[in-house]
């Protein structure tokens, strides 16, 4: 894996670009790094270590929960925002990224338990004319649920963080997502191997919508955040902002001179994410989610089975509808993490909820392929 992009950064004072224009913003001076708070099982000392020492040049803030048979843990540490330096705020909410896919297997798996979906069918079903002649081979939901659908990826508003950053006020809808996806044809017949895109998803929540005859939001809201007690977390749409209390996102930008400055990249319309990525929540949310889809309280069986079912016969293959299969030291988790610019998030647990873990950090590369170290020494620690 190759090394983490980072750069220095300026020692005396981290300077922050707010807003569209070439000109940064006056330097404000550099919070210093401050003692986290952490609360519950006195066992988790490692994981309050693992959080210490933010602000730094990976993260500023962290939020962490944890639940196992020892008892509960939740630990903050960072600022709310570089200008401030508030400390960070437990019950901040934040972007989830990907893990609102989370959230849309669980509504469609929903709605297969009600009867008004068939895994097994060909989303053409649902969708007629979607994909068009270039799809031989059916692409059912489940292919979608499990990303062995063999569609590619949809177009966005580039590759590199400038380009999506000059368009991040711009509105891209989800059908165009889908349609620029759909026009360069398959990238394998379905169900032969599995790639995981958001594309999929997008699609989940185009059939949510042709199902119910209600917006995604809606009934993502119905099926799921409501049935979880999920009531600090929403669905943005088109809105730049992150509504209520909430830690502010940064992107860091190298200098030619080697040192770097952070980018506010908190107002951002995620709207072309959408069903795959664009949810905001909180913390607390996110481990109610967990308990409650995994305690079987919002998706029944058998079709609870699917989130813990990978595809049959693909090497290689670790991800279930929604859901990620991870085995470390004999114990089997399933996880889903999620990022975009500013916030990077994981939520996981055993089958058993015999212990789950969230955490939200404010990453200052989250949509960098290689791991953040914050977020790894969470990991390590809760997950040993």
């Amino acid at each position: 894996m190759r090394a983490r992009r980072r750069t220095t950064l300026l020692t005396a004072s981290l300077v922050l670009a707010l807003g569209a224009g070439p000109l940064a913003a006056p330097a404000v001076a550099a919070p210093s790094p401050s003692a986290p708070v952490c609360a519950g099982a006195s066992s988790h000392r490692a994981l309050c270590e693992a959080i210490a020492g933010l602000p730094d040049e990976n993260a500023t803030a962290a939020l962490v929960r944890l639940g196992d048979t020892g008892g509960t843990w939740q630990g903050s540490s960072g600022v709310r925002d570089l200008a401030s330096g508030r400390p960070a705020d437990p019950d901040a909410r934040f972007r989830a990224g990907s893990t609102t896919k989370v959230v849309t297997a669980a509504a469609v798996l929903r709605l297969a338990a009600d009867g008004e979906v068939d895994l097994d069918a060909s989303i053409e079903r649902y969708l007629p004319g979607l994909l068009g002649s270039g799809f031989e081979a059916p692409v059912t939901v489940r292919n979608l649920l499990n990303h062995t659908s063999g569609i590619k990826p949809g177009d966005g508003w580039g590759d590199t963080f400038e380009e999506q950053y000059a368009h991040r006020y711009d509105t891209l809808t989800p059908r165009q997502v889908v349609a620029s996806a759909v026009a360069k044809g398959p990238a394998f017949a379905a169900g032969e191997r599995q790639q995981y895109l958001n594309i999929n998803y997008t699609i989940l929540g185009m059939l949510i919508e042709k199902v119910t005859g209600r917006p995604y939001a809606t009934e993502a809201t119905r099926l799921v955040l409501r049935p979880a007690g999920m009531h600090h977390s929403y669905f943005p749409g088109a809105d730049l902002r992150i509504r209520g209390p909430h830690h502010r996102g940064y992107q860091a930008v190298p200098r030619p001179d080697g040192t770097t400055r952070l980018v506010d990249v908190t107002e951002w319309n995620q709207s072309d994410r959408w069903a795959a990525g664009d949810m905001i929540s909180t913390t607390a949310d996110l481990e109610r989610l967990v308990t409650a889809l995994f305690g079987g309280r919002i998706v029944p069986e058998p079709e609870l089975r699917e989130m813990f079912m990978l595809p049959a016969g693909l090497d290689g293959a670790t991800y279930s509808a929604g859901l990620q299969r991870w085995e470390r030291g004999g114990t089997v988790y399933w996880f889903k993490s999620g990022a975009r610019p500013g916030y990077s998030t994981m939520i996981a647990a055993t089958e058993t909820l015999s212990r789950t873990l969230v955490y939200s950090v404010t990453d200052t590369d989250a949509k960098d392929a290689s791991p953040n170290p914050v977020t790894d020494r969470i990991r390590e620690a809760a997950l040993t």
